[in-house]
């Protein structure tokens, strides 16, 4: 998948595709055309980095429903010839999620055609899941025969649906089908979970990977293998060397986390930095000089883990160096330094930004740490952030990071965030949100009343609206 690429943030498409309440209160006041037209190309072409960490459905849905818009753009490119080509799981992902949140909603043309892809759909797999939490029993059982239809009657074919079966994301369409007293339908079912459940014991029972009795040697070089085929294992195979290695294997391990292969240079020094071996903060300061990429982030990875106090004084020289154990420092500090740090982490978070602008992702600790710091200095650069980043998680911190740092932020960023695409986000804007504003007192009422939104933040809404609650109730 190509990475999306992503309108300015000041305009319509690009507030939509970050997934900013701004997008949303923009798209209520914009001609209804040109809005349903920005929503369309954000749900047909994802905008998301990471599709499977930042959410977009529930938001784009609701977006849908307030536009009163139909859904034949999004008919068209699921049943596209390119369905066909195209097989990635992203190029229709985010458009079955959003009819599936669309059905729970009462749209019965979103379910039909959600009934419809999983009957024909090359992502059927994503439609039937989407079904098996809204579909009445009787749908899902008319889509059996179709689904099933797939798989050829043939020992492949047998052995794929076994698969499917067993790694269903939603199992209810499979348990209802195992019902059926049709035997092509019902008998095959039951056949296939059968051969599942066999297949995953079979797994269990010949595990891969290192032993109880490997030698330090063996658990080092099962690391550089995997690395050479391309697999990164050092922490795994840090945790092996904890099981295998005693106080007369120290020497050992310290000499191949100075000198040893990529694999076991990475692994010797996550076991040592796990292990708090005072060796280790030199070896790390070794290793990010002039070797591998490899090398360097596992050296600078098991540091960030170390939160004990001499990680953090010599994270404090370190802050200063203009290389990724400097930048690592900064992080370091943002997670666990303390007032005397804040000038350090502010000059890391701004350095991040001009560096590397408003999605590094550097900057996912660095604005916790301006938060969790209280840095007031920091609000410019968290506005900016917040305004400027794709990634929905780095705005809802910077959010969060705003709310400790710039008193702004209640009648400001935090009236938008009540529409955000993030739930996390929209609990903090329910949280702070001054109940001034007369946006904010209906949208409060609808975040309460809307059977799709998060526990969470309905539980939040309701403090700060219920009679017990400290505001005045709105």
């Amino acid at each position: 998948m190509f990475d999306p690429v992503i309108a300015p943030s000041g305009t319509l498409l690009g507030l939509l595709q970050r997934g900013r309440g701004d997008g949303t209160l923009h798209a209520l006041t914009a001609p209804r055309s040109e809005a349903l037209a920005a929503l369309d190309h954000c749900v047909l072409n994802d905008p998301r980095h990471d599709w499977q960490v930042e959410n977009r459905s529930l938001y784009y849905a609701r977006l849908y429903l307030d536009l009163h818009g139909g859904l034949g753009a999004i008919e068209r490119h699921l049943f596209d010839a390119e369905d066909v080509l195209n097989t990635d799981d992203s190029r229709t992902g985010l458009a079955l999620a959003v009819l599936g949140h669309l059905a729970s909603y009462g749209r019965h043309d979103a379910l039909e055609l959600l009934r419809r892809y999983a009957a024909f759909g090359t992502n059927w797999a994503w439609a039937l899941d989407e079904l098996a939490l809204r579909d009445d029993d009787a749908g899902l059982r008319a889509l059996a025969a179709p689904v099933l239809a797939r798989f050829p009657a043939d020992a492949e074919g047998e052995a794929e649906l076994a698969a499917t079966v067993r790694d269903a994301y939603e199992p209810r369409p499979w348990r209802l089908w195992e019902e059926d007293p049709r035997a092509d339908i019902g008998a095959r079912v039951r056949a296939a979970r059968e051969q599942g459940s066999f297949d995953r014991w079979q797994r269990q029972m010949r595990p891969a990977g290192p032993r109880p009795g490997w030698s330090v040697q063996a658990v080092f070089d099962w690391a550089q293998e995997g690395l050479e085929r391309g697999a990164v294992l050092h922490v795994p195979a840090a945790r092996c060397l904890s099981a295998v290695a005693g106080p007369e294997d120290r020497a050992e391990i310290v000499e191949a986390a100075r000198s040893g292969s990529d694999g076991a240079r990475g692994t010797a020094l996550r076991y040592l930095a796990d292990a708090r071996d005072p060796a280790v903060l030199d070896l790390i300061e070794y290793a990010v000089e002039g070797h591998s990429p490899v090398v360097v982030d596992a050296a600078t990875e098991a540091f960030e883990r170390m939160g004990h106090p001499a990680a953090v004084e010599r994270a404090r020289r370190w802050a200063y160096r203009p290389d990724a154990l400097g930048a690592a420092a900064g992080r370091v500090l943002a997670c666990r330094g303390d007032a005397q740090d804040s000038k350090l982490v502010l000059a890391a978070l701004r350095e991040a930004v001009r560096g590397e602008g408003p999605d590094a992702p550097t900057l996912w600790t660095l604005v916790d740490g301006a938060g969790r710091l209280g840095i007031a200095c920091a609000a410019p650069v968290l506005r900016h952030v917040y305004r400027e980043t794709a990634s929905s998680h780095l705005r809802g911190r910077a959010a969060r990071a705003l709310a400790a740092t710039d008193p702004t932020f209640a009648a400001g960023f935090a009236v938008e965030c009540l529409w955000d695409c993030e739930e996390s986000t929209r609990g903090v804007a329910a949280r702070h949100a001054e109940t001034g504003d007369a946006r904010v007192v209906n949208r409060l009422r609808r975040l309460a009343s809307d059977p799709a939104e998060e526990d969470e933040v309905q539980t939040v809404v309701r403090s700060r609206i219920g009679p017990d609650a400290d505001a005045p109730a709105v």
